[in-house]
């Protein structure tokens, strides 16, 4: 149902619930009270019919149709055109869902239009009824009751947020390969929550900066500040978020790169001892090689062979053997291959 709450107040009481639009209109005209109504995906009629009502700017409905704005604030002579982008943390996915509320601002009327579930203006609402003092400023009041639970709603985000880079800090000496998908899309995130929270702090200064001019209760700027207070401090955690995964991704390159080399040095290590291995398997293979050679040469046991009859042929053969083996095996060890 696009309209979701439909109320005229008159010096902060609700005074009556009107059934639909032209109802509304009709009761705040005799009443001279102010409207609040609360739209949720809303159809072009709905828009079209409070824009002709109050007179709404055009660019500003334009906005409001195609909806997916970045964060603003824009002044029509004595109306606000304000667009927020409230903020869902979703811990089992590690995801920041965005909505988007668009919200007109008179002097007499506010029109709030929602297009994602997020932020809970029924609790704002009936916040404001629960202080009629409050809501007796007038739509002013309304507009910093929304602020105000917009960035609530962001506390609960930089928390999820806060502990997923705790956790990835933690995972980064442990060498998990999944880390470094981890940080890119947890930058991603905090990225596209920057650009949700970062205008606000602008925003909020232009509202004080005119407060005096379209006479804004002193109370009310108080309680301005104070939002633009937590603003701040948001924006500087979320800055912070963003250098500390910067440094987590080069951190994460610099150890990556360690185990990179550590594995190299590993495996030239494994080549090197191979090679030594084949050198004493080869220096012995040639050491053994020699007396074979001469035990197969004199085993021939041709008659031609001079040797065979003379009485230090077998002795001689055997010092040959010991020779050419402690020969090669000097040799070896000379080059360090033994």
């Amino acid at each position: 149902m696009p309209i979701v709450d439909n109320a005229v107040y008159v010096d902060g009481k609700r005074t009556a619930d009107p059934k639909n639009l032209d109802s509304t209109y009709e009761i705040m005209r005799e009443r001279h009270g102010m409207a609040w109504i609360g739209l949720y995906r809303p159809e072009i009629d709905e828009i079209n019919s409070v824009a002709s009502e109050f007179g709404l700017h055009r660019l500003a409905v334009e906005d409001a149709i195609a909806a997916h704005q970045r964060p603003k604030l824009e002044r029509y002579g004595d109306q606000l055109f304000v667009v927020l982008r409230p903020a869902l943390y979703i811990d089992e996915t590690e995801k920041v869902e965005f909505g988007e509320l668009h919200v007109f601002l008179g002097t007499d009327f506010v029109i709030t239009i929602r297009h994602a579930e997020s932020p809970e203006l029924d609790a704002v609402r009936k916040r404001l009824e629960a202080t009629p003092d409050l809501l007796a400023l007038g739509t002013e009041a309304v507009l910093y009751a929304i602020l105000d639970q917009v960035v609530d709603e962001y506390l609960p985000v930089v928390d999820g947020l806060q502990n997923d880079i705790d956790e990835i800090e933690d995972q980064l000496f442990s060498r998990d390969p999944a880390v470094s998908r981890r940080i890119y899309t947890l930058s991603r995130e905090v990225t596209e929550f920057q650009r949700a929270t970062g205008p606000l702090v602008s925003m909020i200064e232009s509202l004080k900066h005119g407060s005096d001019k379209y006479e804004v209760d002193v109370e009310l700027q108080n309680y301005l500040r104070d939002v633009l207070d937590h603003c701040v401090r948001i924006a500087e955690r979320v800055e912070s978020f963003r250098v500390n995964l910067q440094n987590a991704l080069q951190t994460n390159a610099t150890l990556v790169a360690q185990q990179q080399n550590e594995e190299m040095q590993a495996m030239t290590q494994v080549s090197l001892d191979q090679s030594e291995q084949t050198k004493k398997i080869s220096s012995w293979g040639a050491i053994l090689f020699a007396p074979s050679l001469v035990a197969a040469i004199y085993g021939m046991n041709f008659e031609d062979m001079p040797e065979l009859k003379w009485h230090l042929g077998y002795p001689l053969a055997l010092l040959l053997m010991v020779l050419c083996s402690t020969g090669l095996y000097l040799v070896f060890k000379r080059q360090k291959w033994l």
